[in-house]
């Protein structure tokens, strides 16, 4: 089977014909007549101005108008052209910031009212009723380094290790769509490596390989070429995951002849032919089955793409058989057959994959093993702690999925699962000992949850201290959904202070003299408080009275609305109050991930949408991810202009 290194020149020439579906960019029109109502609506509370006009003209015009405009932000602008997107962002940034009263500044000399604040919000929500129904642009994507070797693994039963000196590479709503060179160079040397691996395992025969892969060699006056097509559909369906088109048999079967015509045997070209679709857009990328010929310029996602969606979003790898048949019957779009399906994905191992793919990444747990700490002061940050450390995240997600609880318990829970080396962070390392990760109670509500969690302590952490500000920033972002603009340029870090002046002054003492800077003191109102309540917990999460001058922790705060905490457990629970925002958030990021695509314009409608039926489920897992897998966006695509 040596002939299967045949050089790929040939083979990328020949694929080269192979093209990617072309993705429409425009939006459809809507003519559901209540939603219409809504767009008039909005446009009127944009063009006229009326009472949002006053409000930006009375509090935030003179630093933020058209004579001048802080931080590059002219709201009076904004407002004439909500639907750009970067001034719309900067309209919702201005309303957490009115929300939260830091803006206007409290030293203005007419700030506004409560009921002002709310109207101004309830305004600029309506920019969302400005966007077209439509399911936004339409990405076919190409698998990430995990996906690509869990489907190699699946088709032919490799090793997934094959795959590993691929780059790794950040899914979601960052998915890169470009095929480099590079890349093209290393999926033709993954190729040549499975078709090694394939053809002779354990000693067995290449006679038998044939056999098992191509079926029988034709005999002498057979049409050698009719049967080559019958294997390149066998295996083009599999490896594509839907069944190919007649131009992209005729593209397989032109590699096919080319083999023949270097003189290889039936096998032999066949093989090459193998690894043609191995490195065919086909397969690298999640393509739909056909190109849709119709005169709506939005369309249902056909049940073959629905089905990979769906298994790369579960379980990272390809669909199963069970899958494959409802694709194949035309029965996977119908909403209850698809809820069905999430239900038994999610009961299954491959489910893990969802905390790999999506929830790592929420945590902002990808970098961990590799982050930074100082071994003199923290010598228990070892390989084994990190990687203790990933694996109860991954544990307490997966928990959460499996069990259908609440989002709340992402924030307030009285579990977690540690090993031997992970509790010793707990002082917990003499009722838990040895390598293995089981499931613990716990008795200390202040653990419980991603916010006591030593994973996420330690991210959001220096390598040699802690900080509060980082950890505020994290809880507001990745836990509530709010927006914190960066810092203003050039703000020195506080290793930057006279430090003979601060020697004997707390972490928090040093970090609220760092803000007396008016600029930086309106967003560390809020998110400082948040990272001075988890200050008992080090760089690393262990607890602690004192921190790193031996001064008493004070984990006071007041967040904004007016309330307070002296621990992490109250501080929590403040956190967990907001179901909704903690929902929200969370719905918001999965269906980034989902659709491979930052959220805009119609997004906002459809999460208002699924937010209405997850609430009523108490905002369970399993329904927040069934709702976002059932959602239009999901479910359907443009494909015209």
């Amino acid at each position: 089977m040596k002939a299967f290194r045949v050089t790929g020149s040939g083979i990328l020439a020949a694929l080269a014909l192979i093209t990617l579906p072309c993705q429409a960019d425009s939006a459809a029109t809507d003519d559901d007549v209540e939603y219409a109502a809504l767009q008039a609506e909005a446009k009127k509370v944009f063009s006229e101005g009326q009472g949002l006009d006053v409000f930006i003209k009375t509090y935030c015009a003179d630093c933020h108008g058209n004579k001048k405009a802080k931080s590059g932000l002219n709201f009076q602008k904004a407002i004439k052209q909500p639907d750009r997107q970067s001034y719309r962002r900067h309209l919702k940034l201005a309303v957490s910031f009115v929300n939260s009263e830091e803006m206007p500044p409290d030293d203005e000399e007419k700030l506004p009212t409560a009921e002002e604040r709310k109207q101004f919000a309830e305004w600029i929500d309506q920019i969302k009723y400005l966007s077209e129904k439509d399911p936004g642009p339409f990405i076919i994507r190409r698998l990430t380094k995990s996906e690509y070797a869990n489907t190699l693994h699946d088709l032919f039963g490799v090793d997934r290790s094959i795959a590993q000196e691929l780059p790794d590479e950040v899914s979601g709503e960052g998915f890169l769509n470009s095929l480099s060179p590079l890349h093209s160079e290393q999926y033709l040397g993954i190729a040549n490596a499975v078709l090694d691996q394939i053809s002779a395992p354990d000693g067995e025969p290449p006679t038998e390989v044939q056999k098992r892969l191509f079926g029988k060699t034709p005999a002498a006056g057979e049409d050698a070429r009719a049967a080559a097509k019958q294997v390149a559909r066998a295996l083009a369906k599999d490896a594509y995951r839907r069944p190919p088109t007649d131009a992209e048999l005729e593209v397989l079967l032109s590699v096919y002849d080319l083999g023949r015509e270097s003189q290889l045997t039936y096998p032999e070209s066949l093989g090459l032919m193998l690894k043609a679709i191995l490195v065919s857009p086909q397969f690298l990328f999640i393509t739909p089955a056909k190109e849709i010929e119709a005169e709506s310029k939005i369309v249902p996602v056909d049940d073959y793409q629905l089905a990979s969606r769906l298994s790369y979003l579960l379980w990272s790898t390809m669909p199963d058989s069970v899958l494959f048949g409802l694709a194949e019957n035309g029965k996977l779009h119908e909403p209850a057959v698809l809820r069905e399906q999430v239900k038994r994905m999610l009961k299954d191992d491959r489910s893990r994959a969802l905390f790999d793919g999506f929830g790592e990444q929420w945590l902002g747990l990808g970098d961990l093993d590799s982050q930074t700490f100082d071994t003199e002061k923290f010598p228990l940050m070892t390989d084994a702690m990190r990687s203790a450390m990933v694996e109860e995240a991954r544990l307490f997600f997966e928990s959460i999925v499996r069990e259908n609880r609440s989002v709340v318990s992402f924030v307030e829970s009285d579990y977690t699962f540690l090993n031997g080396t992970l509790a010793t962070l707990y002082g917990l390392e003499k009722t838990v000992t040895g390598p293995e990760m089981r499931k613990v109670a716990l008795t200390d509500a202040n653990r419980g949850g991603i916010l006591g969690m030593p994973a996420i302590l330690a991210t959001t952490s220096f390598p040699n201290r802690t900080s509060p500000v980082r950890r505020g920033v994290w809880v507001l972002e990745q836990v509530l959904g709010e927006h914190v603009p960066p810092p203003p340029a050039n703000v020195p870090p506080l290793e930057k202070q006279d430090q003979k002046k601060v020697a004997n002054l707390t972490l928090r003492q040093r970090t609220e003299l760092h803000v007396t800077n008016a600029s930086c003191a309106s967003c560390h109102k809020i998110l400082d408080p948040i990272g001075f309540g988890l200050e008992n917990f080090d760089a690393i999460g262990r607890w602690r009275e004192q921190d790193d001058t031996g001064g008493a922790i004070d984990a006071a705060g007041e967040l904004p609305g007016g309330k307070s905490f002296t621990t992490p457990r109250e501080l929590k629970a403040i956190i967990a109050e907001r179901k909704a925002d903690l929902a929200r958030n969370l719905t918001e990021k999965l269906l980034a991930y989902a659709l491979c695509r930052p959220l805009e314009g119609y997004d906002e409608v459809v999460v208002d949408h699924l937010m209405e039926t997850i609430a009523k489920d108490d905002y369970r897992m399993q329904t927040l991810i069934t709702e976002v897998v059932t959602s239009y966006p999901f479910t359907q695509r443009r494909v015209k202009e």
